[in-house]
């Protein structure tokens, strides 16, 4: 697998297509065995796969109408500085699962193997993403939206028929202008592709109010995310905080998905502190 995220949802009357399946809970083990692969053959270690399945048993804590999850979804534990970090253009947030996340792409073997393979192709596509998104006034720190959807392999397919660099779904591609048909299949395309994503993101921002809340949106569906900010805050508008206070009512996947994004973006500003140097690539695609 090149993508920790990035499959459709169909859709349907309350939901617009998203960028990521909302799966099973005995879907995860197959869903972390994809993202060990760099096609969907080779071994994979099952005791990495288990460890990765445990970060996600994480068990269900009510139902959108149970009052009392609600409110403690109010006051969510997090740290929230009131600037981003130094080097950062999106809020750098402490979390408990970002901290989780850092040390699962660090430590866990195969999975520290993939994300040193997902640095080193950063460098091929980052001027043209950096570019974009100086062109459009967008933080530089979305680039590692990309990096947790498909590890910058722009050929990168999911289990569910999401496709390229930015892991759209053809509804949303197409909905974004991208040419997806039989012939052509302009979500491999990198350029056109971001293009594309950046237009989706800030479609999202310009709801929402926040990259945190966009990004949520990007992974399960806009729809979804708005009508769980109404009902936990009175309002679709809100803030990066407001993520983590709404994230006990969100699916599984895209509780994960932000800080998934902020430990992506740690490692990946200061490698060397995290364990990883040229020697560490050692995987083939």
């Amino acid at each position: 697998m090149e993508k920790l995220a990035g499959t459709p949802i169909g859709v349907g009357t309350a939901e617009l297509s998203t960028q990521a399946p909302i799966p099973a809970k005995e879907d995860f083990v197959n869903r972390f065995k994809w993202i060990l692969k760099p096609r969907l053959a080779g071994n994979v270690a099952v005791a990495a796969v288990a460890g990765l399945a445990v970060i996600y048993a994480i068990p269900d804590s009510g139902s959108d109408s149970n009052p009392v999850e609600i409110a403690l979804s109010r006051v969510a534990t997090f740290a929230a500085p009131t600037e981003t970090s130094s080097g950062w253009d999106l809020s750098n947030l402490d979390n408990a699962r970002v901290d989780s996340w850092i040390k699962t792409f660090s430590t866990v073997p195969k999975v520290k193997d993939r994300f040193a393979l997902w640095l080193d192709r950063k460098s091929t596509y980052e001027p043209m993403i950096s570019a974009k998104l100086a062109e459009r006034d967008m933080p530089q720190d979305l680039i590692y939206l990309a990096m947790i959807e498909s590890g910058f392999n722009p050929k990168a397919k999911s289990p569910a028929k999401a496709g390229g660099l930015w892991q759209f779904v053809s509804e949303t591609g197409q909905r974004y202008g991208l040419t997806v048909n039989k012939r052509v299949d302009e979500r491999n395309h990198p350029a056109k592709a971001t293009d594309a994503a950046l237009s989706y993101l800030s479609d999202l921002h310009d709801r929402f109010g926040s990259w945190y809340l966009a990004a949520a949106a990007y992974n399960t569906g806009e729809n979804r995310v708005g009508r769980i900010m109404r009902q936990v805050t009175g309002s679709e508008k809100g803030t990066d905080a407001d993520y983590y206070r709404i994230s006990s009512l969100l699916p599984k996947e895209t509780r994960e998905y932000v800080p998934m994004m902020i430990a992506a973006a740690r490692i990946s500003k200061d490698p060397v502190k995290y364990g990883f140097d040229a020697g560490d690539v050692t995987m083939t695609e």
